[in-house]
């Protein structure tokens, strides 16, 4: 009987579950959703900025208005608003294909590794699909030269 016992323990633990209850659930959604608030009100305050930017260099009399070392400098800083926003709106992406996994059940499961990803790396990275050794396994697949870079090296 204790043999039977161990035999069914085994194939419950092999039996993945979904580590997570409708709470941790709700828990991760507020804190996605209030990310991509922060992110859309960051995106907002950055298009203003731009917009007055645009608007001082349409004044006639501001003083840089003919320096061109000025304009350079206008322009490498409207360029790195431009950066930002672009980030913010993929930070959004990311964040709403994790509210995705959430109604879909697969929030918090490593893409590469199918075990559960740590709390606290959620906590921090709400979006992230990878568990820290999902992370290595694909940086070190990245980093690993392919079958046809060998080939293409020793001249087949």
């Amino acid at each position: 009987m204790a043999k039977a016992e161990k035999k069914s323990a085994a194939e419950g633990s092999k039996k993945s579950k979904y580590p997570w209850t409708d709470e941790d659930l709700a828990f991760f959604q507020d804190l996605i959703l209030e990310k991509r608030r922060e992110a859309l009100e960051e995106i907002e305050c950055l298009r203003s900025q731009v917009v007055s930017d645009n608007k001082a260099d349409l004044d006639e009399d501001s003083e840089y208005a003919y320096h061109m070392a000025d304009s350079a400098s206008v322009a490498t800083d409207r360029e790195y608003i431009y950066r930002m926003i672009d980030r913010q709106e993929r930070l959004i992406g990311y964040l709403d294909r994790a509210l995705e996994r959430i109604q879909n059940r697969t929030y918090g499961i490593c893409r590469v590794t199918g075990m559960p990803i740590n709390r606290e790396r959620l906590e921090v990275i709400p979006h992230t699909e990878l568990s820290v050794e999902g992370k290595l396994i694909e940086k070190q697949r990245e980093s690993s030269p392919r079958a046809e870079d060998d080939a293409d090296l020793i001249g087949l």
